[in-house]
């Protein structure tokens, strides 16, 4: 059994610069204590698309540069290829091009392989099926042939194209291709396996030992759970968790897939080191019986081991060993000192786990979202004491709760600038898209807690203000706030954008309720005049053939004092995104044909003239627009 050497290993980065990170990146798992550099990135278009093809005298000089840095560290280089993509099994030619690829790898030094059959078509081409039984006696051919033409190198891996739970069919204990990979693949060839999913949030013992006895043999992990070359716009900070240490006599090894970028991978690693160092001590320190034989580097950094459920201290005591000079750097006030990558690491945790912060920032936003309605509820006359001092205390736990969750995002918002001052340079160049995207989010995020506050001012209030300008103002206010965006200077109101989603069912409810409440607080006639006309002459009068295209309805007024033109079409732009988003396929807006100002603003946003005159109601032309 002396070839179960492989355990908490990592797989290779994908390089922005060879020569400046492999000697970064074989130290760092040398002092961590791992033991094993696997080679795959996708970037290496040798490595997977163009297989057959031997390196180039340049190329072939940076890989021999990675295998020695990897071999004077201690490491275990494995390299690994996926022909699955095209390869033809039965091809005797593809075979040789194949036993030739590794061939030329190991006279670079190499002396551990891996050959990868995972995301491929399950299915054979017609020349396979009449070779090959199966698609797994397929692999299994050529994974044992390869094996034996490189002398049974003592790490030779293999995965499978059903490598998870998830991806097997129709189970995994009754899956005929893994039966035949445990059967007949060679003893000698271990197998890559990533747990329940392709991202598995948790690895159990259970799981594991379900595994163990299909494929005859303790698996590999390849663990995904820092991987995220399958979206650009995510990064994983947080521990390596989710893996007791139990795991560790059931397992071959461990792979941890990191973040392409190098310099976010210091967390994930230093754990992975700590959560191996955990599973040696423990097998030193027992008397269990197939344990798996492990190397560990004991002049590394030691600290406290990863036991089950101190994933937060650890990742404190990580984040504390950061830099000694973490404390002077957060007083300068100019680069990002300890409080700074605690925040950081909480925004960009897990795939299936926000850090606290960002839990705790989601679910103030949830709330102020929620319960902003409290803030926009008149004081009536027929009101207790008891009721309007409860409507008090929910507004100004309201307002206060969002006081302090803008000061949050002002935190935030800090710490996009203090760490594009940092300097590391590496270290904001692999994070810095990241800290953007962030900083985009908490300012909309900011913005859309302000436009709550301001734009629920007791509707009564709004409306008396805007009121006789345009009898819509009011009813769009009150039924559709979530399409009211209001624009306001430092003197005050100064525009709006005010939009309908399905003007039909704002009828109704117009109908409902905004015209009686209206009417009955204020009794006056003119107001009675203004909405009865806008009740029963305007609505009304839409054509079932306009909104059938555009059922929604769009009001943009801005004061003409507001010189920046801009600041119209961002308003207008909002509103038909918001709208678009939410599922409207077309929006329309009336003016009077004499109003030259509005039709040349929103036949610059695309709007073109749908009906006029006696099509609709007195002189108003109808603009419409397709989302």
């Amino acid at each position: 059994d002396g070839c179960d050497v492989l355990a908490a290993a990592v797989l290779g980065f994908i390089h922005r610069d060879f020569s400046m990170e492999t000697g970064d990146a074989t130290f760092l798992l040398q002092r961590w204590g791992l033991n094993t550099y696997l080679y795959g990135p996708k970037d290496d278009l040798k490595h997977r698309m163009l297989w057959r093809e031997m390196y180039l005298e340049e190329e072939a000089v940076h890989l021999k540069a990675l295998i020695q840095a990897a071999h004077a560290c201690g490491l275990q280089f494995i390299y690994a290829l996926s022909p699955g993509q095209d390869i033809i099994f039965s091809n005797s030619y593809d075979v040789v091009l194949l036993k030739r690829k590794l061939r030329q790898v190991a006279g670079l030094g190499c002396k551990a392989f891996a050959i990868l059959f995972d995301d491929i078509d399950h299915t054979l081409c017609q020349v396979d099926k009449d070779v090959f039984s199966s698609f797994a006696h397929a692999q299994v051919s050529v994974a044992n042939e390869i094996f034996q033409y490189l002398e049974e190198p003592c790490t030779f891996l293999f995965c499978p194209t059903e490598y998870c739970n998830s991806l097997c069919y129709p189970c995994l204990a009754k899956s005929a291709y893994l039966k035949t990979i445990g059967e007949e693949l060679l003893p000698g060839i271990g197998v890559i396996w990533t747990g329940t999913k392709v991202i598995s949030k948790e690895l159990t013992e259970e799981s594991i030992k379900e595994v163990q006895e299909v494929l005859q043999r303790r698996p590999l992990i390849w663990d995904n759970l820092h991987a995220n070359d399958y979206d650009s716009k995510i990064v994983f900070l947080g521990p390596f968790k989710g893996r007791p240490i139990g795991l560790g006599p059931h397992l071959q090894g461990l792979l941890l897939n990191p973040n392409c970028e190098f310099e976010a991978n210091f967390i994930p690693i230093h754990t992975l080191g700590s959560w191996f160092r955990s599973i040696h001590r423990m097998r030193k320190h027992s008397a269990r019986s197939g344990a798996p034989d492990v190397i560990s580097n004991e002049t590394a950094t030691v600290w406290k081991p990863c036991e089950i459920g101190e994933d937060r201290e650890q990742e404190t005591q990580v984040l504390t060993q950061l830099d000694s000079a973490s404390q002077e750097l957060e007083a300068s006030h100019e680069t990002p000192g300890l409080t700074d990558l605690r925040l950081l690491v909480g925004l960009f945790y897990l795939p299936y786990e926000h850090g606290d912060k960002a839990q705790h920032l989601l679910k103030e936003f949830q709330w102020l979202k929620a319960n902003s309605s409290c803030i926009s509820i008149a004081v009536k006359k027929d009101m207790t004491s008891y009721h309007i001092f409860s409507l008090f205390l929910q507004v100004d736990e309201w307002r206060s709760r969002a006081l302090h969750f803008k000061q949050e995002c002002d935190n935030l918002l800090h710490l996009h600038s203090r760490i594009i001052k940092s300097t590391n340079r590496a270290f904001l160049y692999d994070l810095y898209p990241y800290v953007w995207d962030v900083r985009n989010t908490t300012l909309l995020a900011k913005a859309f807690v302000l436009w709550l506050g301001d734009l629920f001012i007791p509707f009564p209030l709004i409306c008396d203000v805007l009121l006789l300008s345009h009898s819509t103002v009011g009813p769009l206010l009150h039924l559709s706030p979530e399409y009211s965006f209001i624009l306001e200077d430092d003197r005050g109101l100064c525009g709006y954008a005010l939009g309908v989603m399905d003007v039909k069912s704002f009828i109704k409810n117009c109908e409902a309720t905004w015209f009686p409440a209206m009417r009955e607080k204020y009794p006056q006639a003119s107001y009675t005049e203004v909405s009865a006309h806008f009740d029963r002459n305007r609505l009304a009068t839409y054509p079932d053939s306009l909104l059938y295209h555009f059922p929604s309805l769009v009001h943009v007024e801005v004061l003409p004092d507001v010189l920046d033109s801009s600041v119209a079409r961002c308003l207008a732009t909002c509103l038909l995104l918001a709208l678009k988003v939410n599922g409207s396929q077309g929006v329309f807006c009336e003016m009077l044909p004499t109003d030259q100002l509005h039709l040349e603003f929103f036949t610059k946003l695309g709007f073109l003239e749908i009906f006029r005159s006696d099509a609709v109601h007195h002189e108003d032309i109808v603009l419409g627009r397709l989302l």
